[in-house]
């Protein structure tokens, strides 16, 4: 697979919908390095958990716009794939725009899957945090998350394999010439 010129591919959907999974196969199949700094990674450099992160953003927005900020200099550095909530608002540079979707019920099966735990209390603070991040979004750069008509592509990702996804993303990239087998 060759590329036809330096990309830059903007994936994003909420927690569960495989954006980390994609992103990272996607970027790995076509040799672009992987961006994915989020809420999870500043925790992680902060030594606090998620949750804590989430609580002290509602009151401190300087995490939410450090995050959005660093990880579109981190995009516009170099041909990149970005994935995060806000990739396809925040990188307009974007050659294409991905969306994954998952129905509420799918992405807490997955987050469930994937951190265990008890799946009624993972639907509310799933619940919980999509309410605080449209509202944050909206709030900080009138983005409605849950407008994202205008990608190139929309993907339900319940019906795909994540290698499927990235096939499918691939053939996109292809006709809109991005790409050459």
């Amino acid at each position: 697979m060759t590329l036809t010129k330096e990309l830059r591919i903007a994936i994003s959907g909420k927690s569960g919908c495989g954006n980390t999974t994609v992103s990272g196969l996607l970027a790995q199949k076509l040799g672009l390095k992987l961006i994915n700094y989020t809420f999870r990674q500043l925790a992680q450099e902060k030594g606090m958990t998620l949750k804590e992160v989430i609580e002290a953003a509602k009151n401190d927005d300087s995490y939410d716009k450090y995050v959005d900020k660093h990880q579109v200099e981190l995009a516009l550095a170099e041909p990149c794939v970005l994935g995060s909530r806000l990739a396809i608002w925040m990188l307009k540079e974007a050659d294409l725009k991905v969306y994954l979707y998952a129905s509420d019920d799918t992405r807490a099966a997955r987050i469930f899957n994937r951190e265990g735990g008890d799946l009624q209390a993972i639907k509310d603070f799933t619940a919980m945090r999509d309410r605080e991040d449209t509202g944050r979004y909206k709030e900080f750069y009138g983005i409605d998350n849950n407008d994202y008509d205008f990608v190139d592509i929309i993907i339900d990702t319940a019906n795909y394999t994540p290698d499927q996804i990235v096939e499918l993303i691939i053939k996109k990239l292809e006709e809109k010439g991005l790409v050459k087998e």
